[in-house]
């Protein structure tokens, strides 16, 4: 049987705590703590959810165009990225 082994869940509830853990995250080795936690909120939340993320990290003083050890920022990054319009939408409107 091919495929996920667990159900795919679409409506978990994102309350602003849970938002928030990701800025208690740690970057691995010599990585940009701040590109690390973006990059991770990135990839694990939806759009109207980083929203609220993205408040958050600017208001604790975190560099929303951290890069990565390549110079790139979570922006370049989501550019390629089929559903990274709406984060760049959001970066955009961040200021």
């Amino acid at each position: 049987m091919a495929g996920p082994t667990q159900p795919q869940v679409t409506d978990e509830v994102w309350d602003d705590d849970r938002v928030k853990s990701f800025l208690n995250m740690q970057s691995y080795g010599d990585e940009s703590e701040d590109f690390h936690i973006l990059l991770k909120a990135y990839r694990g939340m939806r759009p109207a959810d980083f929203k609220r993320f993205l408040t958050f990290f600017i208001e604790a003083g975190r560099q929303p165009d951290a890069t990565d050890k390549d110079g790139r920022t979570l922006w370049d990054i989501a550019e390629k990225h089929r559903q990274g319009a709406d984060f760049i939408k959001i970066r955009a409107q961040a200021g």
